[in-house]
């Protein structure tokens, strides 16, 4: 499911974001751009409700979406969306990759969103946090890449490796924090493949107690910044792009 990343860059700005730092990966600056109901420990990104679609607060008013966002289609004989077996939830890092994995594996042909994977990844949720996200209900568009994605009927795949450099507090018998980088790629189901989501997620997982299942409690995302669709490659180009409201799942949208 993920496996070693070679030539990783290292941190190189400490002192903000979670786990101890804010990540510059290959020349391309990590942008906070998502957040969960809650903010996790240790983490200092700034709060995606108060500035959708991942830009800078400024004094305009905020983002009112006119609609809210259909769920995605049931899933058909071909969709190409991830489904981790064998698990070990009683291993925190194992439930963190699974939900990541299932979080972030988008088939736009059924999805309308991002969302339609996150409540792929209920079954790894808290209770508290699997209701809260079937409660919620993006804003309208999903976004220039997404619709890139879209104009080629194309699924995601992803590498997840550990990210957070010993930063993250260490685990006790009921809390676990994970940072996980997910590189994605986009395939087109006209040929097409193109870059998929790339960004570093923190978790917080918790259980009952020892030798109880770990569940994702809260999670807080850092989205890479993704240059523009080429408009000669994205049918989407002429489509301009809506932002979206945050899922209480610090989504990945």
């Amino acid at each position: 499911m993920h496996g070693a990343r070679g030539g990783r860059e290292e941190r190189d700005a400490r002192g903000a974001g979670c786990f101890g730092g804010v990540v510059r990966r290959a020349g391309v600056v990590v942008l906070a751009t998502v957040t969960g109901v809650a903010v996790l420990t240790a983490c200092g990104l700034e709060d995606h409700r108060k500035t959708a679609g991942g830009s800078t607060a400024t004094s305009e008013p905020p983002f009112t979406p006119k609609a809210p966002l259909p769920s995605g289609k049931s899933l058909g004989p071909d969709a190409r969306v991830p489904n981790p077996t064998g698990v070990d939830e009683t291993d925190a890092t194992a439930v963190a990759e699974a939900w990541t994995e299932v979080a972030y594996g988008y088939d736009t042909k059924y999805d309308t969103g991002p969302h339609d994977a996150v409540l792929r990844s209920a079954r790894w949720f808290t209770a508290a946090k699997a209701k809260a996200e079937r409660s919620y209900r993006p804003a309208s568009g999903a976004g220039e890449q997404w619709n890139s994605w879209a104009a080629h009927q194309a699924w995601t795949t992803v590498e997840v490796e550990p990210d957070d450099d010993g930063d993250a507090p260490s685990d006790s018998a009921r809390d676990a924090y994970r940072a996980l980088f997910v590189d994605g790629t986009a395939h087109g189901r006209d040929g097409w493949t193109g870059t998929g989501p790339q960004a570093t997620v923190y978790v917080k997982l918790v259980r009952s107690g020892k030798g109880e299942p770990w569940r994702v409690d809260e999670v807080r995302t850092v989205e890479a910044a993704i240059p523009t669709p080429d408009p000669s490659t994205s049918a989407a180009a002429a489509t301009p792009a809506t932002p979206l409201s945050p899922s209480p799942s610090a989504r990945p949208e």
